[in-house]
């Protein structure tokens, strides 16, 4: 009796440190890699607030890898000029903790290429919340955003 509590003692104790090694050789981005859709957004601008839903009108994804972030948006109407909108950026990133920095590299406005963004970023389960702020003096732009993403399974 004695020989089974000691053995089952023993072996609790084997796999709750190997769960827990495991854990902690996890990257700190890994949990923010992959492809996610954009869902809702809110601006807030000269005491303005206003919410968009990504899943009407237009569909935006963002890919994020080790090192680069991308993001791809698209009309999914054309407008009423029979044209079809697109708009992709994308550069490198940095994260610490939940701090997280891109360096927006390349994007068809050159008044936003070339700037950083740092945003606040938390992951729940498949959600991906982002807070921060935008500021562009050449275009006049100074807003916090909020964007909601949900992660798109991988097939």
């Amino acid at each position: 009796m004695k020989l089974n509590i000691i053995t089952l003692l023993l072996l609790t104790t084997v796999l709750s440190s190997c769960s827990s090694s495991n854990e902690q050789k996890e990257k700190p981005g890994t949990r923010l890699k992959g492809t996610w859709k954009l869902v809702s957004g809110t601006k807030v601008s000269k005491g303005l607030t206003t919410f968009t839903d990504y899943t009407k009108d237009q569909q935006m994804i963002k890919i994020i890898n080790d090192t680069h972030f991308a993001f791809l948006r698209h009309n999914i109407k054309p407008d009423a000029e029979g044209k079809n909108k697109f708009d992709a950026g994308g550069g490198r990133y940095q994260l610490a903790g939940d701090q997280y920095t891109e360096f927006l590299d390349y994007y068809n406005d050159r008044n936003w290429e070339g700037k950083k963004f740092t945003f606040k970023v938390t992951i729940k389960n498949d959600t991906l919340i982002q807070t921060g702020i935008e500021k562009i003096e050449a275009s006049g732009i100074d807003q916090t955003i909020t964007e909601k993403y949900l992660k798109v399974n991988e097939k």
